[in-house]
């Protein structure tokens, strides 16, 4: 989601510039931390080539196609698929593919997801997800919805059972155009129509801004970040209450159950270096950074008088702003802090942190950092804002960018090094959603306004190291 004000303006203002990129290390295991500021374009699939429709700008002999556009093509119920595509999980089963993609529409957008029989939440929210059924080759089949009423549809995760879990990025409370309380996590299955019928939000994942979801396939857990600000949001783990055992169906059973509501535990994340504890995640500058970990409980995970972020105190957990993207891989989850600034009470600055917790270790490593972009309008390899992201079958990183000026796809290998994957050559609007098919051959990427699913085909095994 867009920042709520502009980093442009802040470097105008006089906030420290710096490199466009600071990155170093394995994705994997970071071999030298001394590596802290890398050449860029020594990797990827060489310069991007400007689109003559002026829409997508690629390396040379990748293509893609439109498998979906707001306002443009239709759902099968007839009315225009919605704005604001946002986060997107890939699905298989058998000869069937599907995406299941979020719609972070907040209430001002031209094309709301409709409010369909069995599927909606609360009548009085526009946002939700749709399901789109494409071919093997990425091209659309149809496209329905598969969840409806809920607000704000930011990112969300994909499940080892095959589910995709929405995140609603909001704390809106019941009252004028809504019935409900918002700010919940809902599961979405991709092929099972039944499955979505009378959405259940998983209360005991907290209410709070959701952004995005990583999700331990040998435990469960579920690891979940936090956008938001004034105090700055938290990074938290849901571990399974005891006999709970996961698939399908299983957290909508512990929702609707006994006690549902605060199933299992939820707590914030601490971090330490020695016995010195980290209020903010900004305060780690160089990558290799690493932290060890600690989990306090959340104590009213519903928030229903104080915001959760707002129960702790600053010595009690560790803050981050802007917490965005996150994915499970390499035994761990991936999760994005997309910028930081003094203003905003962030200790240091910067545009961009990619971290690791490893749950083996109870640690958090810093993989890549970007340096302040001092001229986010200049396209030369100077990103900012990395938010949802994706770990690519070809080695290291997708990120999807959402800061100022140009806006990219771009990878970052397991070498540290960032390259771009693709340009938005029709505005200035962030991609979105970046996630591989099961084969690799594909990438689907969206730009989100005005809401544009794209299928990204090229030579992917032949990146250049």
């Amino acid at each position: 989601m867009a920042s709520s004000f502009s980093r442009r303006d802040v470097l105008r203002s006089g906030a420290a510039g710096g490199i466009g990129i600071a990155v170093a290390g394995s994705l994997a295991a970071l071999a030298d931390p001394a590596m802290a500021q890398v050449t860029r374009h020594t990797a990827g699939y060489g310069p991007v080539v400007p689109d003559p429709k002026g829409l997508l700008a690629l390396p040379k002999g990748f293509s893609y196609k439109v498998v979906a556009e707001a306002g443009v093509t239709k759902l099968e119920s007839g009315q225009a698929t919605p704005s604001d595509a946002d986060g997107t999980a890939f699905f298989a089963h058998g000869h069937r593919y599907a995406l299941v993609n979020n719609h972070e529409i907040s209430g001002g957008e031209p094309f709301k997801v409709p409010a369909l029989d069995g599927l909606t939440y609360d009548p009085g929210a526009g946002g939700g997800t749709t399901t789109i059924d494409v071919a093997k080759d990425g091209s659309r089949v149809r496209e329905y919805v598969s969840l409806a009423g809920t607000h704000n549809n930011c990112a969300g995760g994909r499940t080892p059972w095959g589910t995709w879990l929405t995140c609603e990025e909001t704390e809106q409370r019941a009252g004028g155009a809504f019935a409900k309380d918002h700010g919940y996590v809902f599961e979405v299955d991709p092929f099972d129509r039944d499955a979505n019928q009378s959405p259940v939000p998983l209360k005991f994942l907290g209410r709070y801004s959701h952004e995005a979801v990583a999700v331990d396939p040998r435990t469960g857990a579920i690891f979940l970040t936090e956008d938001a600000g004034g105090p700055n949001g938290l990074y938290y783990r849901w571990t399974p209450p005891r006999g709970y055992r996961a698939g399908k169906g299983a957290l909508r059973k512990l929702a609707l159950g006994q006690g549902g509501d605060t199933a299992g535990r939820l707590q914030a994340m601490s971090c330490f270096k020695g016995t010195t504890h980290i209020t903010d995640l900004a305060q780690a500058t160089q990558p290799g950074t690493r932290y060890r970990v600690t989990w306090v409980d959340v104590p009213d995970r519903d928030a229903k008088t104080t915001s959760v972020r707002k129960q702790f105190t600053d010595d009690q957990i560790t803050r981050s702003r802007k917490l965005e993207g996150a994915y499970w891989g390499d035994g761990g989850a991936y999760f994005v802090a997309s910028f930081a600034r003094h203003s905003d009470g962030s200790v240091n600055e910067h545009d961009g942190q990619v971290w690791f917790y490893d749950p083996r270790t109870e640690t958090v490593t810093l993989k890549t950092i970007f340096g302040v972009n001092p001229d986010p309008d200049r396209d030369a390899g100077n990103y900012d804002g990395p938010d949802n992201i994706t770990v690519s079958p070809h080695g290291g990183l997708i990120l999807a960018e959402d800061g100022e000026g140009v806006s990219h796809l771009f990878g970052v290998t397991d070498g540290g090094t960032a390259y771009t994957v693709a340009r938005n050559d029709l505005n200035d609007s962030e991609f979105t959603g970046p996630t591989f098919s099961l084969d690799g051959r594909i990438l689907f990427a969206n730009i989100q306004t005005p809401g544009i699913v794209l299928a990204i085909t090229g030579p992917w095994g032949h990146q250049r190291r």
